[in-house]
């Protein structure tokens, strides 16, 4: 962690709607003029689309059924943490994107499903802001949980991250709910070993409970909207938190536990913005101080 140079870092499986979250904290941003380094999970895969593929066919020829997105061999762990832990001393590091469609693509001149060089980050952002997998990871060699200085999880109920999952992939990428449903079982070791406990790492925890009926989420055709979920928030730490305040301000909210609130689904947006304002703020102020005094 570090006083000079921040690091935010967001972490939810596939599907779990992180993307949604990190539009909230872009709004905060840019309403409290904060300039944020944005750095996507997605570009410290090991493999672009067509190495992914092939090493996919190899494990599966080895008898290997669970090599996914989600483990230490289709990711570049040790350079995620490098770039955690040199952004905290120096507030720069080595990136790169990884272009998923034909429009981000384009202007690369590049195919879409392959990665643009690596390059440092400008040194002049206020804090950095990482959205992806594994931003609280921690294996035998690496520990990225311990360079960031806020640590966020989005974690639906996993029926409900399949559906979302499930609807995301068929309807935006095309492919087949068979295919799908391969995907979500061979990711399910890594999702146990490499993805969950990191939940256990984060301070504040968002997990989404639908209030529908998600029983069979493989034959759902609609998302559950967030009206139709409660949303459960979890500080790992609830000192210093006004809850009395968060309970004012979020209608029809509750306590269920010392260090939980629930929350109506539609409030989303609102509650990250209640809480994680005053957060982002004590960051940059913490940061000021120390920029002055160096």
């Amino acid at each position: 962690m570090s006083q000079k140079h921040p690091i935010i870092s967001v972490t939810g499986s596939s599907g779990a709607g992180t993307t949604s979250v990190m539009r909230t904290f872009e709004q905060i941003f840019r309403r409290e003029g904060v300039d944020a380094a944005f750095i996507e999970g997605d570009s410290f895969h090991r493999h672009d689309r067509a190495e992914m593929r092939a090493a996919m066919a190899d494990a599966h020829a080895r008898g290997d059924d669970a090599f996914s997105h989600f483990g230490p061999e289709a990711n570049l762990f040790g350079e995620l943490e490098e770039l955690f832990r040199t952004y905290g001393e120096s507030g720069t590091g080595k990136v790169r994107r990884y272009l998923h469609n034909e429009e981000e693509a384009a202007p690369y001149g590049q195919e879409p499903g392959t990665f643009t060089p690596w390059e440092n980050l400008p040194a002049d952002s206020d804090l950095m802001f990482y959205e992806g997998l594994h931003g609280a990871v921690v294996t035998d060699e690496v520990d990225v949980a311990r360079h960031a200085d806020l640590r966020i999880g989005v974690v639906p109920v996993i029926n409900l991250e399949w559906i979302q999952k499930l609807q995301r992939d068929k309807t935006a990428r095309g492919y087949s709910t068979e295919a799908v449903t391969e995907t979500i079982l061979r990711r399910m070791p890594d999702y146990v070993n490499y993805i969950c406990p990191q939940f256990s790492r984060t301070d504040v925890n968002f997990q989404r409970v639908p209030v529908v009926d998600t029983s069979n989420p493989f034959i759902a055709r609609t998302i559950p909207t967030l009206d139709e979920s409660m949303l459960i928030i979890r500080f790992r730490d609830p000192h210093g938190i006004d809850f009395s305040y968060l309970l004012a301000m979020l209608h029809d909210s509750f306590m269920s536990r010392a260090n939980t609130i629930v929350c109506p689904g539609g409030k989303m947006d609102l509650a990250m913005q209640l809480i994680f304002t005053p957060m982002i703020l004590r960051l940059i102020e913490r940061r000021n101080a120390a920029m002055r005094s160096r």
